[in-house]
């Protein structure tokens, strides 16, 4: 199974005899919420899902998008209409850093039938739909450790001996600035790697080939334990799902720079230089 789906495959399949699981997750970090312009016009059938309140628990000492819990995420796609024989296909605004999110907690919660949206709306020729839809409930339920994950001295442990990328724009990872979070810089030994360059100009993902060396040059080598973080574990979802395409195994370290720099005993690294 593929991790992400074109526009026009997804036109085919919505049209067939099992259409999938369509959910909206349109998400814009400190931007106005996704649900209005969900209602002004979305992929017919597509049910929201909200980023901060359903693909995330109470923010806190454990970052400000902790991973939700189990049982909760489980009745949220439940509602949305998610059964454990589902296809599901998750989509956002831009990015897919938050279609990612959804991507990831399904494949780290025991649902492997899931992609991303290519693209993402933008992606879509097709018409767009006002209707608010109810899916007969699903019967998906969670058994999670489908996907690794990292905690703080996981991840701290992991840039010593393996590859820990930091998804965040390059001016976050060097500590000019922080917009968002107590302390700037990077995790000590983490390499910076936008999820931007994860993405062509019309903002679908680089072909594999092009994903599979991009990675190579960052270290990410046969045999290398390879991890993930961002902010809040939202981008570094993004990440996750390219290495994915390209063929290569990542945990996820949720808690990301919101937890890690949460802590005033844990070290931090500034500039260009990973230590």
């Amino acid at each position: 199974m593929t991790a992400i789906i074109t526009a026009t495959e997804l036109a085919g399949e919505s049209a067939g005899p099992r259409p999938p699981v369509l959910l909206d997750i349109r998400y814009t970090l400190g931007g106005p919420p996704g649900r209005p312009a969900y209602e002004a016009g979305h992929l017919p059938g597509a049910v929201y899902v909200d980023l901060d309140t359903e693909l995330a628990g109470e923010p806190g000492p454990a970052g400000r998008h902790p991973l939700p819990d189990a049982a909760a995420f489980g009745a949220v796609m439940r509602r949305a209409g998610v059964s454990a024989d589902s296809s599901v296909v998750v989509y956002d605004g831009a990015q897919g850093w938050s279609a990612a999110r959804a991507w990831w907690l399904l494949r780290w919660a025991g649902h492997h039938d899931v992609r991303v949206l290519d693209g993402g709306l933008a992606s879509w020729t097709g018409p767009l739909s006002t209707e608010i839809p109810k899916p007969e409930e699903g019967d998906f339920r969670p058994a999670p450790g489908g996907l690794p994950v990292l905690d703080a001295d996981g991840a701290a442990a992991l840039a010593r001996r393996g590859l820990l990328l930091d998804a965040r724009a390059a001016e976050r990872y060097r500590g000019e600035i922080e917009p968002i979070d107590p302390v700037a810089g990077h995790v000590p030994g983490a390499h910076s790697a936008p999820t931007s360059g994860n993405l062509a100009e019309n903002g679908t993902f680089l072909p594999t080939a092009d994903l599979v060396s991009r990675f190579e040059a960052l270290g990410a080598t046969p045999g290398t334990e390879v991890g993930v973080y961002c902010g809040s574990g939202v981008s570094a979802a993004q990440q996750v799902l390219a290495l994915e395409i390209a063929g290569i195994p990542a945990a996820l370290y949720a808690g990301s720079w919101s937890e890690w720099s949460a802590d005033t005993t844990r070290p931090v690294a500034t500039g260009p230089d990973p230590a």
